[in-house]
């Protein structure tokens, strides 16, 4: 499925599904663990006839629901831009100038969700763009596409065009003349596997990978409670079910990537939450706490105290939040002589 934007507003994510092959837009929202509400089964448009999936789904059929509801990552994408470390633009715009050709640059964002990295790092890059989005749903996809920027920070054209399938495994064929790799909150849901697996692709295409705002392990609320750390104890154990990396995905990211000859540059990317961010800190905390309650039922009396309490306080605009991530920045060794 391909769609360009050039001739749509950049800017809020529609709240309607756009397409009319929709079979009903996002019903009452349930808590994912750690991510969010997410839609009832069959929210969003059907597949197209004639899409053209690039990466391998991972125990995954094309009716499986979509995995986070577009409300949620509207939701959280002010954090996200505020929390995305400035730090590492600079080496990345170093190398994408030094890149052979003029052409402009291709960007695969994979996992785009509603497309946010693209909105964030698009209009901070010079020169002409091609992003080929990469997501699950094609509901999601929808509206990367609608949204999608549509000019480089020097004025340049910006283009997109939308691929479904999940993220997990990218095939290496799909990177072949990639400029650069991005992901946003995608390497703690990866397996080491399947993290090594991306790794491989990008060192093998020779492009950088810029990966932001992996779940690092560590929050900090203000005012603390003595249970704080039992609920990040509980919520990081949960983060690892099933062979996911959780926490832990930035050491073996930047084993990954360094064995297979990439320079790796890290920085912090914190979430600051504050009175400010009151919904965020809501939606936030309930997928914190039900996350440690689902990985250690035994908490859940005291859990239910907790999480009003703190709730409430984050209604009366007591409460901060800082929820800590990391950016992640591999350079891999140039292909082609470059």
């Amino acid at each position: 499925m391909t769609e360009t934007a050039m001739t749509q507003q950049a800017g809020k994510i529609p709240a309607q599904p756009g397409p009319r092959e929709a079979s009903g837009a996002a019903g009452q929202a349930a808590v994912i663990p750690g991510a969010g509400p997410t839609p009832r089964p069959g929210a969003g448009p059907t597949p197209r006839p004639g899409e053209r999936p690039t990466v391998r789904l991972r125990d995954a059929g094309p009716d499986d629901p979509p995995r986070y509801a577009p409300e949620w990552l509207e939701l959280r994408e002010g954090a996200d831009a505020a929390a995305r470390s400035h730090d590492l633009l600079d080496p990345l715009r170093i190398r994408l100038a030094n890149l052979p050709g003029k052409a402009g640059l291709v960007i695969h964002d994979v996992g785009c969700g509603t497309g946010s990295m693209g909105r964030w790092l698009a209009p901070r890059l010079d020169g002409a763009q091609h992003w080929i989005l990469h997501d699950r749903d094609p509901y999601l996809l929808h509206f990367a596409a609608v949204a999608s920027p549509r000019s480089a920070a020097d004025g340049s054209r910006v283009t997109v065009e939308t691929r479904r399938g999940d993220v997990a495994r990218l095939t290496p064929d799909v990177l072949s003349g990639a400029s650069l790799v991005t992901a946003s909150a995608l390497l703690d849901v990866l397996t080491r596997e399947e993290l090594a697996t991306l790794a491989d692709a990008c060192t093998a295409a020779g492009c950088p990978a810029l990966l932001t705002l992996s779940v690092a392990g560590r929050v900090e609320l203000t005012p603390s409670d003595p249970m704080d750390a039992e609920i990040a104890a509980a919520f990081n154990a949960h983060q690892r079910r099933d062979g996911m990396l959780g926490p832990d995905a930035i050491t073996v990211a930047c084993e990954v990537f360094s064995e297979r000859g990439a320079t790796v540059r890290l920085h912090p990317s914190p979430w600051r939450l504050g009175p400010a961010e009151s919904a965020l800190t809501a939606q936030w905390l309930r997928g914190w706490v039900g996350a440690a309650v689902e990985e250690r039922p035994e908490l859940a009396p005291r859990a239910e105290r907790y999480l009003s309490e703190r709730l409430a306080a984050c209604e009366a605009g007591e409460l901060t939040v800082v929820v800590h991530h990391s950016d992640l920045l591999a350079l891999s060794r140039p292909t082609g002589g470059a």
